[in-house]
């Protein structure tokens, strides 16, 4: 699974309602990327999702965000992967990740879903397969399940949002090694990461 990156995709909620929330994490990565590179969002009724193509050292890549929620991202994941031919090793998903801390983010490859409703239906969406990519973006656990609606649902504290931030300015530097297909090395880069002051 050390296939060079054809998509990246930050699944979450629409709407201004959920732009600051902890859900939204993976949307904030894929456009801080697009900032970064000079993408630029266009909407696409038939991927249900916006679109931009960037350049990372010459290798053509595209960025989507669905305009699903985020129980449904599949049907935009699928119809996209579908209609460019994007095998699943090709793909990363960028999402937040409850059991791990606000400060942690950390690169995955394949494995289980963890009960993350989005990525669940990213999987059904292209028959079953796990094996896409994963950029996990810490918000934490609120202790309690029956918290955890709540807690992905509501605004990250400015404070969460500028570690956060780190987090996902740590991570687009190691982009270009994840694009190249250098999983060991992204990954471990990015497990050695610890956040300023802390």
């Amino acid at each position: 699974m050390n296939a060079p990156l054809k998509l990246i995709v930050g699944i979450g909620n629409p709407g201004d309602q959920y732009a600051n929330t902890r859900h939204n994490a993976g949307i904030w990565f894929v456009e801080r990327m697009a900032d970064q590179l000079g993408g630029n969002f266009r909407l696409e009724k038939k991927f249900f999702g916006r679109v931009a193509e960037v350049s990372v050292d010459g290798q053509g890549l595209r960025l989507l965000i669905p305009t699903t929620y985020m129980n449904e991202s599949g049907k935009s994941v699928g119809a996209f992967a579908s209609f460019f031919r994007i095998n699943a090793d090709r793909i990363m998903i960028a999402h937040d990740e409850l059991d791990l801390a606000i400060g942690i983010i950390r690169f995955k490859q394949g494995g289980g879903l963890a009960g993350h409703n989005g990525l669940r239906d990213i999987s059904r969406s292209m028959s079953g397969t796990t094996d896409f990519n994963r950029l996990r973006i810490g918000v934490g656990h609120p202790g309690d399940k029956t918290e955890v609606m709540g807690h992905v649902l509501s605004a990250a504290s400015a404070e969460d949002r500028n570690t956060i931030g780190q987090c996902i300015d740590e991570a687009l530097a190691c982009m270009p090694l994840a694009l190249a297909g250098e999983w060991d090395k992204a990954m471990n880069r990015l497990h050695n990461f610890k956040i300023e002051n802390e």
